[in-house]
């Protein structure tokens, strides 16, 4: 697989430069969004953290000290293991180390406020599972009651995706799993397969060496402190090993199946999923092979016709539920703030190694065009950053996309692989840095 060469000129002092102006970015996102929520202002961001959707709230907690020592771990033994353990070991110890930093974050908050009681609130997916007695019945229905001020209408996270996010803490509570615990367990357990899924992909596409240098950056990644916990976390986990499934079809190409029905059950987990498309048809582009993405839209066709016969149908509530966002906050929450505030959440989630990543992938195109086209870092960071441009320029997510677009910001990890190797260490300590820092600043919603 060939590989772009960024060129002299993109060095250390444009990469110190990209990251002071992402941190212009989101002073600036603080200090206006702080303004607009002064008394007497006339704005409503709806933001308390802005921005970031949150509270202010300095703080410690149990998992304090034990982020601390998996960062030291991490930054000072993981680059080295990355290099050298076998592959399946060290995706193993990639995932293993992701739950724990996941879950340290989560504890910095408590274990009530961090975790069991972050999707049982009224506005959660875990507040409508007791009424849910008749699946059937509840996807046949499931459009009527999309729509607000009337006497059955879903809860607000209910109401705002496909049943197929609901489905799965339904399907959780049949099994007897109730409760918080179990729902932000399954969360984490599902989100952290992203620290698997996009070096595999690296892997499978013949760039292993990108594949080990971006495991420790992914299994300390800012963005953990939304996976633990938010539904979103296991949104991406879903997709992401979609997409880790349709790149390994290069090399048995029946998982190209699987990988479909993954990608296609995605579809109604969250309706801004269908932006995956992007990233999907760059993995797509890399595999080269035609028959990959025709059994990919096998899987995908087969999802879609099975969640149509319940009665369910995907542009249906697609519309009504754009009907819905404009009923309740999205009406004051201004797009002139959140069209540049929503990129200032993204750039802390990603942490400074992924912004100054994606500035080289983005040189790297800019000098070798056509050759980008066939090298997997450098097209999937770019089909990343597109898909994010699409989210944040449709104006249909104002405010908490640091959780909200973790499927996709996950896909700009791999342009840390871009970086110089002898600074790669101090990077990945920025990165944990800046989720340690956020963590304890601000007590996260999600």
């Amino acid at each position: 697989m060939p590989t772009v060469t960024v060129p002299a000129r993109t060095g250390r002092r444009a990469d110190l430069i990209a990251v002071a102006l992402a941190m212009l970015v989101v002073a600036a996102a603080i200090a206006v969004g702080l303004y607009y929520n002064r008394p007497g202002s006339g704005v409503v961001i709806y933001a308390f953290a802005p921005p970031l959707f949150g509270l202010w709230l300095p703080h410690v907690g149990p998992g304090s000290v034990a982020a601390v020592v998996i960062a030291i771990l991490v930054v000072t033994k993981g680059p080295s293991l990355a290099a050298r353990l076998s592959w399946r070991p060290l995706l193993a110890l990639g995932y293993v180390t992701a739950l724990a930093w996941t879950f340290s974050l989560a504890m910095i908050d408590g274990w009530t406020r961090g975790f069991t009681g972050r999707l049982t609130t009224e506005h959660e997916y875990l507040h409508e599972v007791p009424g849910i007695t008749d699946i059937p019945k509840m996807l046949s229905e499931f459009s009527s009651r999309i729509l607000d001020y009337q006497p059955d209408s879903w809860t607000t996270h209910v109401s705002g995706h496909p049943p197929g996010a609901t489905l799965v803490f339904v399907w959780l509570d049949r099994l007897g799993l109730h409760g918080g615990a179990w729902a932000s367990t399954l969360v984490v357990l599902v989100g952290c397969l992203v620290v698997v899924a996009v070096p595999v992909t690296l892997s499978a596409l013949g760039r292993q060496d990108a594949a080990r240098t971006v495991l420790p950056f992914a299994a300390l990644t800012p963005g953990a402190i939304w996976i633990g916990v938010s539904a979103d976390g296991l949104f991406a986990g879903v997709t992401a090993t979609g997409i880790a499934l349709l790149a390994l079809a290069t090399r048995r190409r029946i998982l190209a199946l699987p990988a479909g029905l993954l990608l296609g059950f995605g579809l109604f987990l969250s309706y801004g999923l269908v932006l995956l498309g992007v990233i999907v048809l760059a993995v797509v582009v890399l595999t080269r092979d035609w028959r990959i993405p025709l059994l990919a839209l096998a899987g995908v066709a087969a999802v879609v016709v099975a969640f149509a016969l319940t009665g369910f149908w995907w542009l249906d509530g697609y519309h009504l539920v754009v009907e819905r966002y404009y009923q309740g906050i999205a009406t004051l929450r201004p797009y002139s703030y959140w069209v540049w505030a929503d990129i200032a959440a993204v750039l802390i989630a990603l942490g400074p190694a992924v912004i100054a990543g994606t500035r080289r992938a983005g040189a790297a195109f800019l000098s070798e065009p056509k050759r980008s086209f066939r090298e997997p870092v450098v097209l999937i960071v770019l089909a990343a950053a597109l898909t994010i441009a699409f989210a944040d320029l449709s104006g249909l997510s104002k405010a908490e996309v640091e959780r909200i677009w973790l499927p996709f910001e996950v896909w700009l990890l791999p342009a840390v692989a871009l970086l110089p190797s002898l600074r790669r260490r101090w990077w990945l300590a920025a990165s944990a840095a800046t989720a340690l820092v956020v963590n304890h600043l601000v007590l996260t919603s999600w």
